[in-house]
């Protein structure tokens, strides 16, 4: 699979707790993401963070948090990331959704040395 040089990064913010389907919604995204044969996702997962509402969300011991901020990245094509976007809408509830330009400058598997 190819991405172009002059790529999308689809940037998904939301909490770990959130659901679809009796799911954890990030697992979903992914997996409709792969679905969709996109180029790759990655889910990352933040110590501390705030969204809308300003509620502190932290991995402080003393302030445990269940619903840790949570960033899923996406890169390909702008049509490939286009046609995944009303998927995505189905799926949220809330959260923030950004898209920006990007320059791919390496995209390959680890096999792709050997060759």
């Amino acid at each position: 699979m190819q991405i172009p040089n002059d790529a999308q990064l689809l940037r998904i913010f939301l909490g770990e707790s959130d659901r679809w389907e009796h799911r954890p919604l990030y697992e979903a995204i992914v997996l409709a993401a792969r679905e969709q044969h996109l180029a790759g996702a990655t889910v990352l997962r933040g110590p501390m963070g705030f969204g809308k509402a300003s509620r502190l969300h932290t991995a402080k011991i003393l302030q445990l948090s269940m619903d840790l901020p949570l960033v899923i990245e996406i890169v390909d094509s702008e049509e490939k990331i286009n046609s995944f976007l009303p998927t995505l809408e189905k799926m949220l509830g809330g959260g923030l959704v950004t898209l920006e330009k990007v320059k791919v400058l390496h995209y390959r598997g680890s096999a792709d040395k050997l060759a």
